[in-house]
């Protein structure tokens, strides 16, 4: 799984691991432990890696690189074959990259920092419904950012008091008001109440201001057939905007970002949950990779941070996020976090 001669294919995923060893174990047999257990290998040799051609199949850590201003990190980068993912499936592309492989005995912490996916697995997926572009059309807004703001109290409002609000800050100038994350259908507000009394709002608002105006009516629930009706009720109330959180899972985020295309409804990510692995600067994942997940599972527009507020964030960190989000071309950009090229 070392393999320091590999050349790499323009059909290969790459990933690139920020690497902490555990005391006595060498960088390199780290990285390739890696690249096994994310691949092919198990604890131990079998047999029946003969009943297939495995030299293809495994992945190659095929460059370690220390990381500078520290004494026990490296940097590891491992390239795996096209072969070893399922098409158009982020379920399928996660379970192998951040699968078994964070919790093996042979590294002490393990932080996923970049990946490049090749234009021929990108393919497969579906990608953005709509894009910026669609949005600025539909809302009628250009030359300048969109502006818009969270409900606040978050939780506890009635359905009636919540509209209120959405009609008070559309018509003070917003363009959006959104639901947050963890407002769904509570006892104090059930998702129906919302909806209605939101979209009130909302056209309330574009009567007095003679503005396109919107918001975002978060449709997430315990079962996807649940999260369809919210869909479809928006929909039907003339919404064009729907949003969900990440903590919904891969799986359902496709399925809405393709319920979304063929809706012809926009589609916001929430990225609550993220901080639980991208924060920790040694091990779990930076959320550069959650923005080409969800690019590619086709989503709209997602949370990428700020360099103000009461998140985490510094600046050029921020506009990496930003760039792996808009640009059709990413090249290395080591100061925003961009170890690859990357083409859309």
């Amino acid at each position: 799984y070392w393999d320091p001669e590999y050349v790499v294919k323009d059909t290969d995923v790459l990933a690139l691991f920020r690497i902490t060893p555990q005391p006595g174990v060498d960088p390199v047999e780290a990285s390739a432990a890696v690249a096994g257990e994310s691949s092919t290998a198990t604890w131990t040799v079998v047999w029946t890696d003969l009943l297939t051609a495995c030299d293809l199949y495994r992945a190659k850590a095929y460059k370690v690189d220390a990381v500078p201003n520290t004494n026990d990190q490296y940097f590891a980068y491992v390239a795996y074959d096209i072969d070893l993912f399922e098409e158009g499936s982020i379920a399928n592309l996660t379970a192998s990259i951040i699968g078994n492989v964070f919790g093996f005995k042979a590294v002490k912490a393990l932080r996923l920092e970049d990946m490049r996916l090749p234009v021929a697995y990108l393919k497969t997926f579906q990608g953005p419904a709509t894009g910026v572009i669609v949005e600025r059309e539909r809302m009628n807004m250009f030359g300048r950012p969109f502006l818009g703001a969270t409900v606040k109290p978050k939780l506890g409002l009635s359905g009636k008091n919540y509209g209120r609000v959405v009609y008070e800050g559309l018509k003070g100038g917003l363009d959006f008001l959104k639901d947050d994350e963890n407002i769904n259908s509570q006892p104090f507000m059930r998702w129906k109440e919302r909806y209605l009394y939101s979209i009130e709002g909302v056209n309330r608002a574009i009567a007095a201001s003679g503005e396109v105006k919107g918001h975002y009516l978060n449709v997430t629930a315990a079962t996807m057939e649940e999260m369809y009706e919210r869909a479809e009720f928006g929909k039907a109330l003339g919404s064009i905007i729907i949003m969900i959180d990440l903590v919904v899972g891969y799986t359902a985020i496709q399925t809405m970002a393709i319920w979304a295309r063929k809706n012809d409804m926009i589609l916001h990510l929430h990225r609550a949950g993220n901080s639980t692995y991208s924060r920790q600067k040694e091990h779990g994942m930076n959320f550069r990779v959650i923005c080409k997940w969800m690019r590619m599972a086709g989503v709209d527009h997602i949370h990428a941070g700020t360099v103000v507020g009461k998140l985490e964030g510094d600046p050029l960190m921020i506009r990496g996020f930003y760039n792996t989000l808009l640009l059709s071309h990413l090249d290395v950009n080591l100061p925003q976090g961009i170890f690859f090229e990357q083409d859309w």
